[in-house]
C-alpha cells in the first residue's frame, strides 16, 4: 500500500451530492491528483431533506437505510476519483468521509452524520475514517467547524493575515493571523436558504450565479427581521445548521408573505452576504485582511459581488488563486483529517470549538 494517497469525501448541507478527491502527500505538502462528483439520486436527496425535520415517522429505520444508500454513493465517488488519479484501491491509505449531517445539537451534546463507515469500507476495500465531530463534542466542544486546522496547514501566510470563508450550505469563517493559532466559527446560512427557496419556486436545486436573485430587490424589513436570529448575537465558539436555518423559519416572518419570490431570494442573498461580511469586518477591525472564499457559494457571482460591496477595503477572491479550486477544498480537508488521525496527531482546535482540550478526530473502519 502506498501511504501517500488518501481520498476525501464531502457532501454538505446543500445536499447536492458528493465531491470526492484523491490527494497525494509528500511529507506535509499535498496535491490533488483526482476528482469526481456524484449527484444524489432524487429519492435519496428527498429522504435526507425530510430526515432533517425532527417530526418525521420511523426516523430510526429511515436514517439507517439512508446511511447505507449514502455509503453506496460515497463508494462510487471514491472509486471514481481513485481511477481518475490512475490508482487502485490498494494504493489508498484511507478515505476521509464527513458523512451527511441531519442533526447538529451541540447544546445537547450530540451531532448526527449519516453514512455507514462499515459499508463504505466493505464496498471500496479501503480503510475509512469518519465520525469526525463526536469526540470534540464529548470534550465539551461544538464539533464544528472542523476545517480551520486544515486551512491553517494549507492556506496560512507567514506575514499576511487571511480569512478563509467557506460558503457551503452554512458559511463558516477561519481567521489566520501570523504567529497566532487559527480561529473560526459559523457565520450563519450560506446556500441552504438560497437553494431551498430556489427549489421551491423554480424547481431547480440552486440559482446559478445568483441570476434569479439579481432579478429581485432585497427587502430591508425582511432582512432586518432575519438578522434578529439569536445565532448572529452569539459569541464564538458557535456553530449552526439546518436545525436553525430552514424554510419554515424563513416563512415564519410576516414580510415573506407580502413579497415576490425573487425579492425574497434577493433578500436571502443579502442575508448570506451580510452575515459573513459582518463577521469579517469585526475581525478585521480596520486592519488589512485578505479574504479567500471556497464552497459552492464562491461560484455565485452575485454573492461574491455582494460580499465585496460590503467589504470595500478588503480584497475578496476565491481559493482558486491559492491553487486549490473552491469545490475541492472541503473534500481535501477530510483527506487531510483522515491522515492526521492515522499519524496520531490531534486535528481539533479547542479555541475554535470550545472543547476543554484537543482530541483526535475520527473513528476508524478497517478495510
Amino acid at each position: 500500500m502506498n501511504a501517500r494517497h488518501y481520498v476525501g469525501l464531502m457532501s454538505g448541507t446543500s445536499l447536492d451530492g458528493v465531491d470526492a478527491v484523491t490527494v497525494s502527500f509528500e511529507d506535509d505538502r499535498l496535491q490533488v491528483t483526482g476528482h469526481a462528483e456524484r449527484p444524489f439520486p432524487p429519492e435519496l436527496r428527498n429522504e435526507l431533506l425530510d430526515l432533517n425535520r425532527p417530526d418525521g415517522r420511523d426516523e430510526l429505520e429511515r436514517a439507517a437505510a439512508a446511511g447505507v444508500a449514502l455509503a453506496r454513493c460515497y463508494a462510487e465517488a471514491a472509486l471514481a476519483t481513485v481511477a481518475a488519479a490512475g490508482l487502485q484501491p490498494a494504493d489508498i491509505a484511507a478515505i476521509g468521509c464527513h458523512g451527511q449531517t441531519v442533526r447538529h445539537r451541540p447544546e445537547r451534546g450530540y451531532t448526527l452524520q449519516l453514512g455507514n463507515g462499515a459499508w463504505l469500507a466493505e464496498l471500496t476495500g479501503i480503510l475509512v475514517v469518519t465520525d469526525f465531530r463526536s469526540r470534540d463534542l464529548a470534550a465539551g466542544g461544538q464539533g464544528a467547524p472542523l476545517v480551520p486546522a486544515f486551512h491553517e496547514a494549507v492556506f496560512a501566510s507567514p506575514d499576511t493575515p487571511r480569512a478563509l470563508l467557506n460558503l457551503g450550505g452554512i458559511s463558516n469563517l477561519t481567521l489566520l493571523r501570523p504567529g497566532e493559532p487559527a480561529r473560526g466559527y459559523d457565520c450563519g446560512p450560506g446556500n441552504v436558504l438560497l437553494d431551498g427557496w430556489t427549489e421551491r419556486h423554480l424547481g431547480q436545486p440552486f440559482d446559478p450565479d445568483g441570476a434569479w436573485a439579481r432579478t429581485g430587490r432585497p427587502d430591508g424589513a425582511l432582512l432586518e427581521a432575519l438578522l434578529e436570529h439569536p445565532h448572529f448575537r452569539r459569541a464564538p465558539p458557535k456553530s449552526t445548521g439546518r436545525d436553525e436555518f430552514h424554510l419554515d423559519w424563513l416563512e415564519s416572518h410576516a414580510p415573506v408573505r407580502q413579497l415576490a419570490p425573487q425579492d425574497v431570494q434577493a433578500t436571502l442573498l443579502a442575508l448570506t452576504a451580510r452575515a459573513a461580511a459582518d463577521c469579517i469586518a469585526a475581525e478585521a477591525n480596520g486592519s488589512s485582511l485578505e479574504v479567500f472564499c471556497c464552497g459552492g457559494g464562491a461560484r455565485n457571482g452575485a454573492l461574491m459581488g455582494a460580499l465585496q460591496d460590503l467589504l470595500p477595503s478588503l480584497p475578496v477572491a476565491s481559493t482558486d488563486v491559492l491553487g486549490l479550486p473552491v469545490q475541492w477544498v472541503e473534500a481535501t480537508a477530510f483527506a487531510w483529517l483522515a491522515r492526521e488521525l492515522l499519524l496520531g496527531r490531534h486535528a481539533s482546535r479547542p479555541q475554535v470549538t470550545g472543547a476543554r482540550h484537543s482530541v483526535p478526530l475520527g473513528a476508524i473502519y478497517p478495510a
